[in-house]
């Protein structure tokens, strides 16, 4: 016999901030889903964010030191350790083994006290990144989004999803401009893990175990992403490992 209760989990709603939730028709995701299917992989950039872009980035969440964010390559000069790549990952960055990345008594005194946020895009890069793409697209208005269905607060298991690899993801649809909008009414809810456009001009990836976003699309679109002033970002290649 079970003895334990169930946990109690808010209804799906039929906003999530100001993004509507799709309880019928998944086709805006066919494209992601076929190519994630044929050229995705657990673990790796093309598995996270839409294989069969020209070019890919990679947009570290920052640490915080009294909750102002600091840069990775901040960190870096302070650990003593090279220069920040696509590549970097963040326990090595701090001389860590990977189960302590996350350990809340780390920290290095007047550098850094909070380690990157986990987990999709936190609003503050999602602010500094949005501009960006809307520069990219024809259709900033009209836009799709993917959330993964295991975020516990909320019961979204009646929902129709579509896979990815290693999650289930619930089609949000929406602009572009109300990617932060969940965050708006509640800090807690997580923003989209998946960001695309209509017209599929690139697409934006996330999940609740990573510390970085991963952006696919035009070489121009990357080229303007690396160049940002609010975004630390670096270019990957579909096959890089996520961190």
């Amino acid at each position: 016999m079970d003895d334990c209760r169930p946990v109690h989990r808010d209804p799906a709603p039929d906003r999530y901030g100001r993004l509507h939730v799709r309880t019928a028709d998944l086709g805006p995701a066919h494209w992601l889903v076929e190519r994630l299917r044929r050229d995705g992989a657990l673990g790796i950039v093309a598995g996270v964010c839409a294989p069969g872009f020209a070019a890919y980035a990679r947009i570290l969440h920052p640490a915080t030191l009294d909750e102002r964010p600091v840069r990775w390559a901040t960190v870096a000069a302070a650990h003593g350790r090279p220069g920040v790549t696509g590549t970097t990952r963040w326990h090595e960055l701090i001389g860590v083994g990977i189960d302590d990345r996350t350990a809340s008594d780390l920290g290095l005194p007047g550098v850094w006290d909070e380690h990157p946020a986990e987990g999709p895009t936190p609003p503050d890069v999602a602010r500094a990144l949005i501009p960006v793409l809307a520069r990219h697209t024809r259709t900033p208005e009209r836009c799709w989004f993917g959330l993964w269905n295991g975020y516990g607060r909320r019961d979204f298991d009646r929902l129709p999803t579509f896979p990815t690899p290693g999650r289930d993801e619930i089609l949000l649809a929406g602009p572009l401009a109300d990617a932060v909008s969940p965050a708006l009414p509640d800090e807690f809810d997580e923003l989209p893990d998946l960001w695309w456009p209509e017209d599929r001009a690139w697409c934006v990836g996330g999940d609740v175990d990573l510390v970085s976003t991963y952006v696919g699309g035009s070489p121009e679109l990357i080229a303007d992403l690396l160049a940002a002033p609010g975004l630390e970002a670096h270019p990957v290649v579909p096959g890089d490992l996520l961190d």
